[in-house]
């Protein structure tokens, strides 16, 4: 059986993000991933629990934007997302995927309160 592809791989991780399940949403990355934001570099499955969490709990049932350019193993993704009284319009993440899974991630945003 082959691996899954980055595309595959990263359509399950946006089904996992939509049940806000944060043990089921770690599962996409590698144990030993890494997640770096301008707060820091994070690692692992619990890293990856504190960034995506914080994310979350950012924009509560947000409605999402996404602009994805894939090359080979890595992605760059664009996004935009927006609540009631909050929204983000220059996201962008790096993935870069290994074995079928998420094997690192870059991460910035601007949050701002909606006008």
């Amino acid at each position: 059986m082959s691996a899954r592809t980055p595309q595959e791989v990263f359509a399950e991780h946006g089904r996992r993000l939509a049940t806000g399940d944060l043990d089921l949403i770690a599962g996409s990355y590698t144990e030993d991933a890494v997640l770096l934001t301008p707060d820091g570099v994070r690692t692992g499955r619990d890293g990856v629990k504190q960034v995506i969490g914080r994310l979350l709990a950012e924009l509560p049932d947000a409605e999402w934007q996404l602009t994805p350019l894939f090359a080979e193993d890595v992605l760059f993704l664009r996004w935009d997302a927006a609540t009631a009284t909050r929204q983000v319009t220059d996201g962008v993440d790096t993935f870069v995927f290994r074995d079928g899974l998420i094997r690192a991630q870059t991460l910035d945003h601007t949050l701002t309160d909606k006008a």
